[in-house]
Parts: C-alpha cells; structure tokens; sequence
C-alpha cells in the first residue's frame, strides 16, 4: 500500500493467485494470466452478464495459458458461458488467445486499428529479417554486433505467440457505449503505446477499464517500428492523455492490464504527462553534449543498465523520443556515412 502522502492508492495488497478471482465491484472479477517473461502477468476481466460472461483481455497463446483459462472457466466462472471478449488493444499478451476464445464461438469485439494489425501481424511471419528492419535497425544506429547477430538469427514473430485469427469481430467506436457486466460504459481511445486503444469508462463513475493506458506504477513501451519509421508515438500518447485527463475522477476504481488496480487517476494522468516531458529535458541536454544515434540514447532515458533482454525495446523506444523531438523542430538529423540518423540540437 501507498503510503499517506501519496495520491495514487490501491485497495489491494496482491494479484490474486493463478486461475482464482478477486471480486473488484459487483459482478466484475480480476484475474491473473502469467507470463513468460519479466512482467510475470497480465490482468484479465469478467464481468457477468445476464446470459454469461464477458471477458476482457487474454494472455499469450500458450499451452500453460489455456489450461489456465480453462480452470477459470470451470472455477470463478461458474461454469457460465463466455459470450464475448473485448481486447484493449493488439499487443500479444492481450490479444494472444483471441483466435482460440473465437474458435470456441465466443465474439470478439476490438477496435478496427488494433484488429488490423493484430491479423496482419500474424500473417506476416518472417524466417529471417526483412530488409526494411535491418534498415531501420541501421538508422537507428544498431550496434554493428547486435545488428549482424538479429541480420542472422530467426526474428520474433507475432505468430509465435498469438493464435491464428479468423475474419470476423465487432467493431468498437470511439464515442460510443457498450454495456458490460450491469454498468454502460463510455468507450475513449488511447494512443501511443498502441494506436486506438480502447479504454472504458463507466457511467456511474465507478470504474475505469484502462488496459495499458492508464498504469499506475509502470509506464508502457511507447516504441516505433519498421512498418511506420516516422511515427512519432510520444506525441499521440501526449495528446491522449491531454484529451482522456477531463474524464478522470478521484472516485474511479482504474483496472489495469498489469500491475494493481487503484485509484488517484487524475494525479496519474498528470505523471503519465509529465514523465515524458522529463524524460524529452534530459534527452535535449544529453544531445546538447554532442550530436548522437537514437541507440546512444539510453542512458537519459532510462537511467539504468539496458542487457541484450531489454535492448530491443529500449531501441524503439529511443527512437520514439527522438521522432517527436524532431518532428517539432528541436532537433537536426543527418545521416553518417554508417547509415545511422545522426540527431543533433537545431
């Protein structure tokens, strides 16, 4: 628990063991779906409808996953049927068993943007690096090391860890409602950490469905890639947060997809801005030092050591930060004769 001085508490003091359930409001149960990796879990929700279950987020399409679904849907759901999941956005560890949930005649409802990308990228499977990531991997400035090592070695592929997905879902508007588990829900997009990532908002002011948008202890991956090398998704996240911050209320119960639920949500609206407005200062002061790569970046970002594990996504993100500083006109590039973008104070 936060202590006294802190705005942003939470009413739980742990995630609840693996294929149980803690009852957050009525009818609304959060669960834990473990991962493989350093962010050992993410959250998932059911809320009960009048003819059975909505779910909300899925984990990775694992062996260990879907046995965990399946004790949950013999254990805290009762039982009662899952009629529909809802994915926040199209990142593996919330749409991984979207196609698998889908095969068992459950709906699925995404956003167009996050359903798009979440089916092409599983189509798109790769035996060894493209030609466009070893560019962008380059512009980046890649160490020469690390960039013969990924040029050589099988890439990650999204299929690897998300079911097959077959054509069909509902689609959900920004703007619009959905009712879930007894309440209506306003449905706002969030940005930058995924392009239009849903987020719900209840009407009675009780709750807030955050997905990654809206963590309370962590910030999320805000990262570019080689299907769009110009993006610049810290001023979208910027901008959502500006435009999603009016909605916030002491009184809401934020549901994350990771880490525990909480509340103070109008103060965490003000860290998520504030944080990368920080992080942009120091990035411009360690800039001024010496023209540098977006991979030279690391250390005013970050503030700790980046391992091999950690490398590719502190990569996109620091490319991320550069994109945006460069797109308002802070920064200079041009390009060495190693084929790395080269930034410096314009």
């Amino acid at each position: 628990m936060p202590d006294g001085t802190n705005p942003i508490r939470t009413p739980f003091n742990e995630t609840p063991a693996e294929a149980e359930a803690i009852e957050v409001a009525k009818g609304i149960l959060w669960l834990r779906i473990s991962l493989p990796m350093a962010l050992d879990h993410v959250n998932a929700y059911a809320l009960r409808d009048a003819d059975g279950w909505t779910v909300i987020d899925t984990g990775l399409n694992t062996r260990r996953t879907r046995a965990i679904w399946q004790s949950v849907f013999d254990g805290p759901l009762k039982g009662a049927p899952v009629r529909r999941l809802v994915v926040t956005h199209h990142h593996p560890d919330h749409v991984g068993l979207a196609g698998w949930f889908q095969s068992q005649g459950i709906e699925l409802w995404m956003t167009r943007t996050a359903w798009l990308f979440a089916r092409m990228l599983t189509l798109d499977e790769q035996a060894q690096a493209t030609d466009e990531q070893v560019l962008f991997w380059r512009r980046a400035g890649m160490d020469a090391e690390t960039l013969e090592k990924r040029r050589s070695e099988r890439p990650f592929n999204f299929a690897d860890i998300v079911h097959p997905m077959p054509l069909g879902f509902t689609r959900l508007v920004e703007g619009d409602t959905i009712e879930m588990g007894g309440r209506v829900w306003d449905i706002r997009f969030g940005h930058g950490h995924a392009p239009d990532h849903a987020t719900f908002w209840s009407r009675d002011g009780e709750l807030v469905i955050g997905g990654d948008q809206l963590l309370a202890t962590i910030s999320p991956n805000i990262g570019v890639y080689a299907t769009e090398p110009e993006a610049d998704p810290v001023g979208d996240w910027m901008a959502a947060c500006e435009a999603l911050q009016p909605f916030a209320l002491e009184s809401q119960l934020v549901l994350p997809g990771h880490k525990l639920p909480y509340t103070g949500l109008p103060s965490r609206m003000r860290q998520l801005i504030e944080n990368h407005h920080r992080a942009l200062d120091r990035l411009r002061d360690h800039i001024a030092k010496g023209p540098c790569t977006a991979a030279e970046c690391f250390p005013p970002l970050f503030k700790r050591k980046i391992d091999e594990g950690t490398y590719g996504l502190a990569l996109v993100e620091a490319v991320a930060h550069v994109n945006h500083l460069y797109r308002i006109g802070d920064l200079s590039r041009r390009l060495r004769a190693d084929g790395a973008w080269e930034y410096a104070l314009a």
